[in-house]
């Protein structure tokens, strides 16, 4: 059985991601697209916008100075529009380290992302990480 495409699409965003490739990460949004960040870190909020996203990206990679590795795990999808990933993410940021899971609930209209709902499995660990 084939992948679904709106499956093989946040695949292909999370390889991007993980080879650091923006350019090729930024075709996969929409040009208004928002990525929803929770907690209560100075990453956490609404980044609105690719450039703003494409930044948060940037961020996270200079903020664990290169460190920062996410897994996949399982992408699912609803069949129309929605597709949730599960994943792990470790790195090291100073002193301390981290390893998390968390996962993502996307939205995609037209063959790209629109909306990016973070989610984690211990939002206090992910703050006192990102502080």
């Amino acid at each position: 059985m084939s992948e679904h495409p709106d499956c093989a699409l946040i695949r292909r965003g999370y390889e991007a991601f993980g080879k650091g490739d923006m350019e090729t990460l930024g075709t996969l949004m929409t040009a208004d697209v928002i990525h929803h960040v929770p907690g209560n870190n100075p990453l956490s909020g609404h980044h609105k916008g690719r450039e703003a996203v494409l930044d948060l990206y940037r961020r996270l990679g200079q903020e664990t100075k290169g460190t920062l590795r996410v897994d996949l795990e399982t992408v699912l999808a609803d069949g129309r529009g929605h597709v949730m990933t599960f994943h792990t993410s470790r790195g090291d940021r100073g002193d301390r380290g981290i390893e998390i899971r968390g996962g993502l609930f996307c939205t995609v209209i037209g063959h790209k992302i629109t909306d990016i709902d973070e989610c984690t499995e211990d939002i206090d660990e992910a703050d006192a990480f990102w502080a």
